[in-house]
């Protein structure tokens, strides 16, 4: 065998880098001089680089083609430093300077590969080189994250998916499931379930932030269920945890919605003295998905012998992260770190997920997560866009009454949400509301879960116009068709305003939301000054010019809000003497 059959063979099919290997490509005659005759070429008819119509380009003449290619091996074999003379071959056969300013007008400043890409027949295409290929796709994934402002920090980061179809055709989700979502009037993912539900079917840990109404929940129900597949007796695989009962209530209705006709068992822990007979070590483990709240669970998981069993656990869900990882007696730090130990099978995976997120969160997930995956869709902490917000000062506390009565006598658009500071409060401003001729009720803490029900329930149907509520409600509970939110005391944090407000505005819908100030809230007014600029409602200058406090004040404002003056106009000891007959009394019992 000569050299040339040898290289034939070798050669057959791969690309030759004419700059690189210009004297082999003359020696072994690969390109043909001028006085070469084409017919007794031996080697004319052989394609060995893929440069003729076999790789889909067409070229205008085989011929200037060929000078094209001369062209380029003179400009490798210069060797000349600095910036090389190229000449060009025109239609005519004459020789030019590829450099001069009178060629200008032959020069096809196109690169090769574009050149080809652009004139490529539909009959003759075929696949671009690997790395042309990844490069186009990448573009497409940084086109369609920046379209919905999607913020994503990892490594090997799988790509969002536009469409719910995707989800059946790459991860395999069960049809029913599917046809759920179609049936609820589910089209097309949000933002955050586009890039949320892909890493989670990936099995990766992640620490989502996605403003309020942008579909959380689904976010991460639906990588759950494509996870469990189908229905085992093998216990609780999956857990929820949510910061309240009506959050965790609402998850709870979402995933028996999803899975009707799939098989799944979901399960809410309501009262803790039956869910230990049912779920506890003699059960017959015929349930797959648990949705809690902290404390509920710890119950269950002090009992001796544990009434709950959570090994064989696989996927463990925080809603709301940034208010479980709250320290103190309103947070629910040292009872999520029992359940992260009860969780104790090899497979467990976390995900959290929250409208805001704080620095402690972040912390905690970067050393204790593996190889996390963190998920912004627009900026971090901002009030969602949908929401028209207002300043308004009334003064003094007395003021705001009056306001609130204005806002009532102008004529409003139920229903209303109006958010208090403390129980007291809320049981005050309905006393004083409740005889003002609308619909109205309160609920807090305090209140029995049956009366929480109704309330929420008759807040839901329209029967009742306005709810007064502390910061029970301010959490991911979803209410259809809010239309003002009014913050009757003002925040103690910029979190807990977007939260706030954000129980408006929900799923692309517009909403109004405003908050009274007073002079003694002047120390936290510019940080919730900073938030409604974001969003782009306007701010008179002076506030967002305010001296910014010390991060120790603002901590301690957090914790422990100012004290405010009484919101009855009825004098004590005339609501003492009325007893039982105060309308507000029956919510103290």
């Amino acid at each position: 065998m000569d050299s040339f059959e040898l290289f034939r063979k070798l050669g057959a099919g791969a690309k030759f880098d004419f700059k690189r290997f210009a004297q082999d490509a003359a020696r072994f005659k690969v390109i043909r001089s001028h006085g070469v005759n084409p017919s007794t070429d031996h080697l004319s008819a052989i394609d060995y680089f893929s440069s003729g119509p076999t790789n889909g380009a067409q070229i205008s003449s085989n011929a200037e083609n060929d000078r094209l290619e001369e062209c380029e091996m003179e400009s490798a074999d210069s060797g000349v430093k600095g910036k090389r003379k190229l000449k060009h071959v025109k239609r005519d056969g004459k020789i030019s300077d590829c450099n001069s300013k009178d060629s200008n007008a032959d020069i096809t400043w196109t690169s090769l590969l574009d050149r080809k890409v652009h004139s490529l027949a539909a009959d003759e295409k075929e696949t671009l080189s690997l790395k042309r290929l990844k490069h186009l796709h990448q573009e497409k994934v940084n086109r369609i994250r920046s379209q919905h402002r999607i913020n994503v920090h990892g490594s090997d980061i799988p790509d969002p998916v536009c469409t719910f179809d995707e989800l059946q055709s790459e991860y395999h989700l069960n049809a029913r499931i599917l046809q759920n979502l179609k049936d609820a009037g589910l089209s097309s993912p949000t933002p955050i379930q586009m890039q949320a539900m892909p890493l989670m079917m990936h099995g990766r840990e992640l620490l989502a932030c996605a403003p309020t109404g942008s579909g959380k929940t689904l976010a991460f129900c639906i990588p759950l269920l494509a996870h469990l597949q189908q229905p085992a007796n093998l216990g609780f695989r999956a857990v929820i945890i949510s910061p309240t009962r009506e959050l965790a209530s609402q998850t709870y209705r979402e995933l028996l919605r999803l899975t009707d006709g799939a098989g799944f068992r979901v399960h809410i822990i309501d009262k803790a003295s039956l869910a230990a007979k049912k779920y506890g070590p003699h059960s017959n483990k015929k349930y797959d998905i648990l949705i809690s709240t902290p404390n509920r669970l710890i119950f269950l998981l002090k009992q001796d012998p544990p009434a709950l069993d959570l090994s064989s656990v696989e996927w463990l869900v925080v809603d709301e992260s940034d208010k479980l990882f709250e320290d103190g007696k309103t947070g629910f730090r040292e009872q999520l770190a029992t359940i992260f130990l009860a969780c104790s099978g090899s497979k467990v995976r976390r995900a959290f997920f929250s409208a805001t997120c704080t620095s402690d969160v972040e912390q905690w997930c970067r050393l204790n997560l593996d190889n996390l995956v963190s998920v912004n869709i627009g900026p971090r902490n901002t009030a969602v866009e949908t929401v028209e917000q207002e300043l308004l000062f009334v003064g003094t506390e007395n003021g705001k009454l009056l306001a609130v009565r204005e806002i009532i006598k102008k004529g409003f658009l139920p229903p209303m949400l109006v958010f208090v500071q403390s129980k007291e409060r809320a049981r005050e401003l309905f006393h004083e509301l409740v005889y003002e001729g609308i619909n109205v009720d309160v609920i807090h803490a305090e209140r029995t879960q049956q009366q929480r029900d109704n309330v929420v329930n008759s807040f839901r149907s329209g029967k009742i116009w306005v709810l007064i509520c502390t910061a029970l409600l301010a959490r991911g509970i979803d209410f259809k068709g809010v239309n003002l939110v009014l913050n009757y005391d003002f925040p103690t944090s910029a979190v807990e305003y977007i939260h706030r407000i954000g129980r408006t505005g929900r799923a692309g819908h517009r909403g109004k939301a405003i908050t009274f100030f007073t002079e003694n809230d002047k120390p936290l007014l510019r940080s919730i000054a900073n938030v409604i600029k974001q969003a782009g409602c306007p701010v008179p200058d002076y506030i967002t010019g305010f001296k910014k406090i010390h991060s120790k004040v603002k901590r301690r404002l957090e914790k422990k809000p100012p004290k405010r003056s009484t919101i009855c106009t009825t004098p004590r000891f005339l609501m003492k003497k009325k007893g039982k007959g105060s309308p507000g009394d029956k919510f103290k019992k």
